[in-house]
């Protein structure tokens, strides 16, 4: 019964599109991912399976009991088990912009809400989707996904794609794809993000000092926050500008000249702050449009104020997460209004 009616309610989760061919697309991902698991416990325990793969496997399910048992995140199946799909990244989402705008074109899925892009399984569809709307005059950009939370309706496993970048990023996986699952207001990607984002990094913040290890160094965490701040910066100020009757040729210089400022500002940042460090070279150096910057605005913009509610529940996890409960049920203007207050709070 379960298998008969599976792929239609996968649909019904995650979709809502009119298009047949995405519909079913994202019936049969979910469900040969859900085919592909297998319990954690049973490829660890099998020496024909890679001992590598074996030691990461035990190292996740170390940072899974924290998660449940010191962030009070969800305590279920998930991540428990394990699925390999056999590529990098198990979704490919598709971002989108009018040409001159910062705001996201929208999806909107029955249980999930509306969310700020559109997944897809395989890379060519998602090129192919990203080729149609280009077509249309907007700004468009593909980002890789290694994992994503089904927010509770299915146990979703460790894949593949989740264990490129060591076990400590498996774990920050875990724990924002858990805090989904925690909670989650329809039709608020900024607030969701946000917040996932806030218990992973506070969430690795103490998971590294339950372990014994040092704090990562100030100067990480600084060239990240400085980073961060140039994009969502310059987001402001292409905002500012969009707001403006300018005619589009002339809007359409002043767009550009806006993210030669922002190249500009981080190699001076990196020059003359970071050493020369390159980490973000790769990503400013690429072609640069609005749709680029939206998952800067999305999984990082009320980060500080998620943080500042933490401090003002005295860092308990229980009391910050029936805090965010109560302003996740507020009208969504109310919402804002009370993370912008919370940004302002000193910590």
């Amino acid at each position: 019964m379960v298998r008969r009616f599976l792929p239609a309610l996968v649909a019904v989760l995650l979709s809502g599109c009119s298009s047949v061919s995405y519909y079913g697309q994202l019936a049969s991902g979910q469900w040969q991912l859900l085919r592909a698991r297998e319990p954690v416990a049973q490829v660890i325990a099998d020496p024909s399976r890679p001992p590598l793969l074996r030691e990461h496997l035990a190292q996740s399910q170390k940072a899974r009991t924290f998660a449940s048992e010191h962030l009070h995140l969800p305590d279920n199946q998930s991540y428990r088990l394990y699925a390999d799909i056999g590529r990098p990244y198990v979704v490919w989402n598709v971002f989108a912009t009018q040409e001159f705008s910062l705001s996201p074109e929208t999806h909107c899925f029955p249980i999930a809400g509306c969310v700020a892009y559109r997944g897809y399984y395989n890379q060519g569809a998602a090129r192919g989707e990203a080729a149609l709307l280009k077509q249309r005059g907007m700004d468009v950009s593909i980002g890789g996904v290694e994992a994503y939370s089904t927010l509770g309706w299915f146990n979703d496993p460790i894949m593949n794609s989740m264990m490129n970048w060591g076990d400590e990023r498996l774990a920050t996986l875990i724990f924002h794809e858990l805090a989904h699952q925690r909670f989650y207001v329809k039709d608020d990607t900024e607030f969701n993000e946000s917040f996932a984002s806030f218990v992973e990094q506070e969430g690795t913040r103490q998971w590294r000092a339950a372990r014994g290890l040092a704090p990562l160094s100030n100067a990480t965490l600084q060239q990240r926050d400085q980073f961060i701040r140039l994009i969502l910066d310059t987001r402001k100020r292409l905002e500012a500008l969009y707001a403006k009757p300018l005619a589009a040729d002339v809007m359409r210089q002043a767009k550009a000249a806006q993210f030669e400022r922002l190249r500009s500002d981080y190699r001076q940042l990196r020059d003359s702050q970071w050493g020369g460090d390159k980490r973000y070279d790769a990503w400013i150096n690429q072609p640069m449009n609005n749709a680029r910057l939206l998952p800067f605005g999305l999984y990082d913009r009320w980060v500080p104020a998620f943080a500042a509610l933490f401090a003002q529940e005295g860092g308990d996890w229980v009391k910050f997460y029936a805090a965010v409960e109560k302003m996740g049920g507020l009208p969504v203007e109310q919402r804002r209004t009370a993370l912008k207050q919370l940004e302002g709070v000193e910590l």
